[in-house]
């Protein structure tokens, strides 16, 4: 599934158009590696999302095209969620542990 579709119907981002956008910004990670939005998710694939001042890193747990409002959070597991670093190595080290 692609990462735009999956951050919607997962309920990570509201919209389509504006999951789309942050991930043209440079804004999302897949396995650490800098994702657009056409990019492939798999189930167990590592997100790390920025939003605003804080990054959510997620595991997918399940790839669904239309699950219900119920069953939008049972698509991933949150792994964490930090405060935007600093600087750039405080960011990588994070993401690596």
């Amino acid at each position: 599934m692609r990462l735009d579709k999956y951050l919607k119907v997962s309920r990570l981002i509201k919209r389509r158009t504006l999951a789309k956008d942050v991930c043209d910004q440079g804004r999302v990670e897949i396995n650490d590696r800098p994702a657009k939005a056409s990019s492939s998710v798999k189930i167990g694939d590592k997100l790390a999302i920025r939003f605003g001042q804080k990054i959510v890193v997620v595991k997918v747990e399940d790839i669904k095209e239309n699950p219900r409002k119920e069953e939008a959070a049972t698509l991933y597991s949150v792994i964490g969620e930090v405060p935007v670093p600093r600087d750039e190595r405080e960011e990588n080290e994070y993401l690596k542990g």
